[in-house]
């Protein structure tokens, strides 16, 4: 595997409104930042990615996990990028740093995540097709009262996502606390399709297990949709 290489690059919020617009991505944030990307940087270069923005701020900070260095990146970008494009990145203003190639197994190191927690069905169930994406949460209810008259709880979901969030962890790193700070059902387009689903963010800490699988897991991001805004793993201290 190549070197992991952290990515922040400041984007003009009112400039990527416009772009979007533009392109017909307004509907979705995550879509309109997915293509901006691809045509700036190279078809899945800047992922998985997390867009932060303050409260009431004019611009945001895209932080993504990238195999290419600062180098390559702007090389790309100079021969590539569309001026459109470069009007909402600051392209300037772009700063890159190597990740550790190793982890050290029993590492604690706390964690943000935004996800989608949903499902692909193997198989057709309840009302949805097979190849279907249900929010795991409403699967596992389905699945526990088909005549639908479960109730809903709030501590219930969560318990749900956590399981979920614990599964795609898997042998990389063991969860050791979990709290989800954001729920919310927001639609995606996924092209002339758009999907309704599970919006979480979590902020927790985890144990490194595995340095390899570890590394590989914030490469890939947790759950689908690493291309779209979801999934990217940003590191802080443990407490």
């Amino acid at each position: 595997m190549n070197s992991l290489h952290l990515v922040s690059l400041p984007i003009r919020l009112r400039a990527l409104r416009k772009w979007a617009a533009g392109r017909g991505f307004r509907a979705d944030e995550g879509c309109a930042l997915h293509h901006l990307l691809s045509e700036t940087f190279g078809k899945g270069a800047l992922q998985p990615f997390r867009l932060m923005v303050a409260p009431g701020a004019a611009d945001g900070s895209l932080y993504s996990y990238a195999q290419s260095d600062e180098a390559d990146l702007r090389e790309v970008a100079a021969e590539c990028a569309l001026p459109d494009a470069l009007a909402v990145c600051d392209l300037p203003s772009l700063a890159v740093k190597a990740m550790p190639d190793k982890w050290k197994p029993g590492r604690r190191l706390a964690f943000d995540v935004r996800v989608r927690p949903v499902r692909r069905l193997l198989k057709a169930a309840a009302a949805f097709p097979k190849g279907a994406e249900v929010d795991a949460f409403l699967l596992e209810t389905l699945r526990a009262c088909p005549d639908g008259h479960a109730a809903e709880n709030r501590l219930e979901r969560e318990a749900v996502y956590r399981r979920w969030l614990e599964e795609r962890l898997g042998e990389a790193a063991k969860l050791e606390q979990a709290k989800m700070v954001r729920y919310e059902r927001c639609a995606i387009l996924r092209g002339p399709e758009t999907r309704q689903g599970p919006d979480v963010v979590w902020h927790g800490e985890l144990t490194v297990l595995d340095s390899d699988k570890f590394a590989a897991r914030l490469a890939s991001g947790v759950g689908r949709h690493g291309a779209y805004g979801y999934g990217m793993l940003l590191l802080r201290p443990a407490r």
